[in-house]
Order: structure tokens, then C-alpha cells, then sequence
């Protein structure tokens, strides 16, 4: 991707670049692969509930949205079960807003500083003690990799109505109070698809 990143009061933002379709690795089987999907610049909550399996899994955490289906394909076993259960839900609770890292705590047996993992340990988070076969040459973290990124998050919607001109079909929509006309036009194509609106 190109652009960098910028990290201000524990949310990450883009500049110079804009997310890009996910990627997977070579070794993914294509049957694990997701239909390809047009980005927006916005997503609903309802928009990232829809995405709640292994194999089309998005998440959110302070604003942004993430689909972590490449993550799950490469990352069998346990630790890929609590993003798994997570997915289509914000996260946001599992990080620290002052920094974008993963929340920490006192465990309340060993008296160690560790990382919270409210839904168990997830990928790329270190074991509670050494382990022959953690891996430690992942590079970045799932939660800081750029290529996850999709979008932002709507910080409210808004319903309309729209009016299909040549049926006199109506459909009430609930779309990002971010988006323009275009966006939303582009967004629900499938009722739109003989260009001929009104929107009130």
C-alpha cells in the first residue's frame, strides 16, 4: 500500500493512500477465497454484521474496518477462534485507545503484566510462558497491518427513500450520513440499476 500511517489519541489514519482490496497468500486454497467486493469509503454497522464467518470475516476497532479473511486463511487452530467468534462485531474493547495496542492486565494468578484477552488469546499475541513452537517471525501484527484495512466505519446513518422513476418501486435505505448521492447510488445498485432515482 502506499501512504503512512499517523497515529493520533489511539486511532491510526491513512495519508497519501487509501485501502485497498484484501490479498491473500499463494499457499490459500481459492476455495477459501471470498467473492471479490467493491470498497467504499464507509461501512454501517449492519454493513460489517454481514460478515461474520471464518471465510468472510470483517471487524472494527476505533473507527476503522478490517477484513481479516486472508488472516483466517493462512492461521489454523485455536488461536484464530475468538476473531472468528468476534467476527462481523466491533472490537474496540480489546485495544487501548491511547496507543492501538491490545489492552493489558494483571493476571490475576501469576501476578504478570499480560495481554487481555477477553475471548481467549488470539493470533499474533505472545503465549503466558515460553513455547517451542510460537512463531516470532509473523512481522506485523494483524491489528497494526495496513493491507486489513478497508474503510471507516460510519459515526452515524441516516435513512432515505428511494424511488425507482420507471417501476415506482420504493425502498427505504439506511446509508452512512458520510456518503454522497453517488456513494449511495453505487451502494444499493442492485435497486438502481436503470439509473433512474429520486431520492426524498
Amino acid at each position: 500500500r502506499s501512504g503512512t500511517l499517523r497515529r493520533h489519541a489511539g486511532r491510526t489514519a491513512m495519508t497519501g493512500g487509501a485501502p485497498q482490496p484484501p490479498s491473500f497468500a499463494p499457499e490459500v486454497h481459492k476455495g477459501d477465497i471470498p467473492k471479490e467486493y467493491r470498497l467504499q469509503r464507509y461501512y454501517t454497522a449492519a454493513d460489517i454484521a454481514g460478515h461474520n464467518t471464518a471465510h468472510n470475516c470483517w471487524v472494527s476497532f476505533f473507527g476503522r474496518v478490517y477484513d481479516l479473511t486472508p488472516l483466517l486463511a493462512e492461521y489454523k487452530g485455536p488461536l484464530a477462534q475468538p476473531i472468528i467468534a468476534a467476527a462481523g462485531s466491533d472490537i474496540s474493547f480489546w485495544f487501548d485507545e491511547a496507543t492501538g495496542q491490545p489492552k493489558m492486565h494483571l493476571d490475576p494468578v501469576t501476578g504478570m503484566q499480560e495481554i487481555y484477552c477477553p475471548w481467549g488469546r488470539y493470533i499474533h499475541v505472545p503465549p503466558q510462558g515460553p513455547e517451542s513452537d510460537w512463531a516470532t517471525d509473523f512481522g506485523t501484527p494483524w491489528w497494526e497491518d495496513t493491507r486489513y484495512w478497508i474503510g471507516l466505519r460510519s459515526a452515524a446513518t441516516r435513512k432515505i427513500g428511494i424511488v425507482n422513476l420507471m417501476t415506482r418501486q420504493k425502498n427505504t435505505l439506511e446509508v452512512p450520513v458520510e456518503e454522497t448521492v453517488a456513494e449511495i447510488q453505487q451502494r444499493y445498485l442492485v435497486h438502481n440499476a436503470h439509473a433512474g432515482l429520486a431520492s426524498h
